[in-house]
């Protein structure tokens, strides 16, 4: 959950569904929770970032995913704040459009549950959410 200063947060739309979500993705050996975040971030915005906080934990038994090579896992997510710290805005190959979005904007995106329900808990919850 990257932001600016006016609190309007980023979002990229995905290349592969075109659904607007949070920049994140998997982890690599080695990495540790937030230095994931970090890499992600990098790697799908340009941006440099400082992981500030935890939005919350997400899991869902249900929440099966199958990807197009035939690897199937559970969805689990931990979702952190961060600020931009340096590096440039930039178009990944994941993605076709990023942008910072106001909160009262964000309603009129396409965008899969998973990803509002994030987007509400960071906006509406004090502590970080465990679900």
């Amino acid at each position: 959950m990257v932001t600016d200063d006016e609190g309007r947060i980023l979002l990229q739309r995905r290349r592969d569904n075109g659904l607007w979500a949070l920049p994140g993705g998997g982890m690599d050996l080695g990495d540790t929770l937030p230095g994931c975040a970090v890499r992600e971030v990098k790697e799908e915005t340009g941006l440099d970032v400082e992981v500030t906080g935890v939005v919350g934990t997400y899991t869902d038994p249900r929440h099966v995913v199958a990807y197009s090579d035939g690897e199937v896992r559970r969805q689990f997510n931990v979702c952190f704040t961060a600020r931009v710290v340096g590096g440039t805005l930039a178009i990944s190959e994941e993605s076709t459009e990023l942008r910072y979005v106001a909160p009262a904007d964000l309603p009129d995106l396409p965008m899969h549950p998973t990803q509002r329900l994030r987007l509400h808990h960071y906006l509406t919850h004090p502590t970080p959410y465990l679900g």
